[in-house]
Formats: C-alpha cells, structure tokens, sequence
C-alpha cells in the first residue's frame, strides 16, 4: 500500500521561490567588491536569478553542465547558486584560495563550461587560463563601469549580460536525485575529490540545519555567514536562510577583525557563522577598542575546534556560542554543539566542558565509532574510534573515482578521531593521519592545541608526533606568538601542568614565525611534519 501524497520534487529553486512569495521584502545585505554596501531582497534576488538561468538555457547550458563560480559572499554569487540550478545545471564552487594549479586541476576535472567570477580573481585565472580547455566564457560579477581591461575569453560584466534577458522563464523540471551542486575538497593527502550534491540532499540539509538546536536561524533573525559561499557549500546557509526568510548579510571580500564587526554591529544581526581565525580576530578588534554588540546571539563555529578561549569571551558576553563539526562530504554540517535540555542550567568550566565538544547529530545524520578493524566502539566518552556517518547528505562516492568509499553498512570513514558519550555529544580529537601514537596510547593534538592557545601570550599552536625511540612518537608543540610577546619553554609548559594529563604533556616547545594552513584555513600537519621530520627531542636521548 502507497500514500496518497503528491509528488513534489525537492528541488533547490522551490527554496527561493518561497522566499520571494512569503518573504519577498526581507533584505540581503552585502559589501560589495566594489565598495558600497547593497541593499536587495529575495524578490529580486530570484527575479534576477530567472534572468540568469534565461540566458545560460539560451546560450546551451543543459542539464548537467557544469559552471564554475569562483566569488565571495554577495547578492550576485547567491543569484548564481539558484540560476545555475534552476535549469538543472551544476554550481561548481572553487575555493580560490588553492594554488593556482590546483584551481586548474579542478575545473578541467569538472570540465567546467562557463566560469562566474569577482574582478578580485581576474588575475589568477588569466595566469591559468591557456590551461582550461572546457571553459566557453568568463562571467564577472561587476559592471560595465568597475570590469578591468582582461585577456579571459569572451569576458562579459554580469550586470550587462543579464540585462540581455526580461526574466519571462520558467525554471526547469527534473528528478530531485538530479546534481545540484558541486565542491571539491581541500586536496591535503593526493588529488582533491569532486563531492556532488543533488537537489534533495540539498533541500533536505537545509532543512536540518533549519533545526532550532542547530543553526536554527528564523525569520526574525539576521545572519551573516562568515564561512564562504566556495568553501562546503556555504554551511547550507545559502539554502536555509532563504527557506526561512532570514535577512542575509553578505561580508564580500572583508573578513577582518573591523570590517566583520560594522556589518554585526550596522545590521543587528542575531546570528553568525565562520571559522576560528575570524572570531579571535573580532574578539581584539573589540577588546581593543572597548566595543559590545547587544544585537549578536548566536556564533556558530566550525572549520576546526574553537579555543575554550574564545568560547569564554563570548559566553561571557551573553552570547550563545555553538559548535559544529562537518565536512565537504556532509554537505557538510555533521554536528552542532548546543545544550541538551538537561544541561542547560550549567554554568562556568561545566557549561564550557560541554560547549567545547563538537556538539550532537541532527536527525538524518547517523554515526557510530569504529576500531582500525570496523568493530563498532561503545559510546562512553571516553573510548576513541574513526568517525563514521551516514545520511541522507553525506557523499556515498567521488565525482569519477571508482573506488568505493563506504563500509558494509553504508557509513562513510570521516577520517577524524572521536569519543561519543551517552548523550550524543562528539568530542573530535584528532585526524586519523595526525593523532599522535605514544606507547600504543592515542594523544589528542587538538585538545593540547586548544589548552596552549590559552595562554595570553599565544597567537596560534599545533602538535605533531615526533619521533621517540622508545615510546614512537612523543607531542611536539609549535607555537607562534602573539606580535611582540616572548615567554619561554618552561613557562608554556608549566601553564599546561595539571590541566591534562602527565603522559600527555608535550617533550618539547619550538617557536616559529609562522604556521602553515590549508586552502579552508587548517593547520597543515603535513607541512609541519616535514619542516621538523630531523627533530630531535630532548628527551630521545638515551
């Protein structure tokens, strides 16, 4: 026996059709490229996104064609996401903080038709271009007036090339499994990997996220998602603050300490998402200059684990501060860390034990801890296994490899460490590829990251295993110093005595200027590893 429903597609241009038809006047906000800011609302933004899928189907975008955007977070990219996909072809999005020969890799794998770009990008892709033999045509997003003189093939503004179609069209329709949307990940260990999701699973993860205990921004809220549109398919906000008539504020190209606060503190918003880096530098620009924002509720954080540090400051603020877990493959938010109902009156180092975890699964995301051999691991917190997931919106292959990347029972290996308690909550502790193996015993890198970022006098640190004749490999903790502070060994050393572990205490401290980061901004462990493959530690000596 069948239900007597309708069918109805979940198909990613329903989301802005709805927000156009119920939420219309709501305001997107965005520091644009050019400079100014710019005020629209999603009745254009969907009137113009018609636009935009007009004239691609006139010029031959099919089903399944793949168009690059390679763009910060503005009214036009956004318009993009829902054109592109409105006539059943794919948005790619590149993250143009790879190196240039990555870029080039990525959109001849995805054979990338037309590419969607900011001016600020003009100047890498004209060093690549002879390279991408797929691509028709350049698209920038700017106008007539702000497009610079540039040898991309048959560039055109954006705002001249939409003006060439009246918006009398209607979107396309297909299955809802069709592509929707394409991203790539970061690429640290081999090739990056081409992760496709569909319209369903986009609709589907907008609508978890939508969750009250996950982002759970509403149409009384005002967002700024921090993360990029290129980098994990936006953390969904691209898709959930439509679909709840959320007003969207757009960041641009300035993502620093000054620029992220006027646009917090301007536009009242409620709730914000991004990665680590950006919060410490919010959190100086405001201890420096003595400012508050009563507006902000919610940060969101994710990308890599947040500093008890940070989780402090804005707790004591008032603000409610969540962290989330996910990847690419997961469309990508796997974890969002707020308080059960029977935690919610904790307070002080209590309350930050449990807001320092990655938080819990939302419903249609399914884990379960695994040992080296896929025997399924209890959930106590405290036993350590590889992180598997399943779900509606996590990848279940690679765009043209053929290797399966799924266990027997259809969970995919996240290639992250974690403890899972009784309750849910996820602690992330390591890579599978960074967790440091002494004695036999796992060494949690990121929970000693996160104690010596703590103290005052550190900007940013990371661990890697040395090697130790006797015990394998032993903590190496690298540090890199706020500007014009010193402290020594022994003072690092003695500021973590006590709070962890006496076996986990790192053998050495080394101090450099710098630490590298991958393209989505984390730490790149294989960089250090090599910088420091010959340490030796002082206490290897026999």
């Amino acid at each position: 026996m069948h239900g007597l429903m309708q069918d109805w597609p979940l198909l990613c241009h329903r989301i802005i059709d709805h927000a156009a038809k119920v939420h219309g006047r709501r305001e997107v906000v965005t520091r644009s490229v050019e400079g100014p800011i710019h005020r629209t609302n999603y009745a254009e933004i969907r009137s113009r996104a018609l636009k935009l899928a007009q004239r691609f189907d006139r010029e031959g975008i099919k089903l399944g064609d793949r168009v690059a955007t390679i763009a910060w977070n503005t009214w036009r990219h956004l318009e993009a996401w829902y054109g592109i996909m409105g006539i059943g072809a794919v948005c790619h999005t590149v993250n143009p903080r790879l190196f240039p020969d990555q870029i080039a890799w990525i959109i001849n794998h995805a054979e990338d038709r037309i590419v969607m770009t900011d001016i600020t990008f003009i100047p890498i892709l004209e060093k690549i271009a002879d390279r991408l033999p797929s691509v028709e045509r350049y698209i920038v997003f700017t106008d007539k007036a702000h497009l610079p003189q540039t040898t991309l093939k048959n560039a055109v503004a954006y705002e001249d090339w939409i003006a060439g179609a009246d918006g009398d069209f209607a979107w396309k329709m297909f299955d809802e499994n069709t592509a929707a949307g394409m991203c790539y990940t970061s690429g640290t260990t081999g090739d990056p990997k081409g992760v496709v999701y569909s319209h369903r699973s986009n609709v589907l993860h907008s609508m978890m996220t939508s969750n009250g205990d996950a982002l759970g921004a509403v149409s009384k809220d005002t967002v700024l998602p921090v993360v990029p549109l290129f980098h994990a398919n936006s953390w969904g906000i691209a898709f959930s603050a439509p679909s709840m008539g959320t007003k969207l504020v757009m960041p641009g190209a300035k993502l620093d300490g000054a620029s992220v606060y006027e646009l917090l503190s301007t536009e009242k918003v409620t709730f914000t998402a991004g990665v680590p880096t950006v919060w410490l530098m919010l959190l100086q620009h405001m201890e420096k200059n003595d400012l508050k924002l009563p507006d902000l509720k919610v940060v969101a954080c994710g990308g890599s684990a947040m500093p008890r540090s940070i989780i402090k400051a804005f707790d004591d603020m008032g603000v409610e501060v969540r962290h989330a877990w996910g990847m690419t493959e997961m469309s990508p938010v796997g974890t969002v860390g707020g308080l059960q109902g029977q935690f919610s009156h904790l307070k002080g180092d209590a309350k930050l034990d449990f807001l320092q975890m990655q938080g819990y699964a939302p419903f249609t995301v399914e884990m379960k801890i695994t040992d080296d051999d896929g025997k399924e691991l209890p959930w106590d917190g405290n036993t350590c296994g590889r992180l598997m997931v399943r779900g509606p919106a996590v990848s279940g292959a690679y765009y043209r490899v053929e290797d399966t990347i799924l266990d027997q029972q259809g969970f995919f290996d996240t290639g992250d460490v974690a403890t899972i308690d009784e309750h849910g909550y996820v602690r992330i502790t390591d890579r599978t590829k960074d967790v440091i193996k002494s004695g036999g015993e796992w060494i949690s890198s990121i929970d000693l990251e996160n104690l010596a970022v703590g103290h005052p006098k550190v900007a940013e640190a990371a661990v890697i295993g040395a090697h130790h004749p006797k015990w394998g490999e032993r903590p190496l903790l690298i540090l890199r110093l706020k500007e014009g502070e010193s402290v020594t060994r022994e003072e690092i050393l003695g500021f973590m005595d006590g709070k962890i572990c006496k076996w986990w205490m790192p053998d050495d401290v080394a101090f450099v200027d710098s630490i590298p980061h991958t393209a989505t901004g984390k730490i790149l462990k294989r960089a250090l590893r090599e910088q420091f493959k010959d340490y030796s530690l002082p206490t290897a000596a026999a």
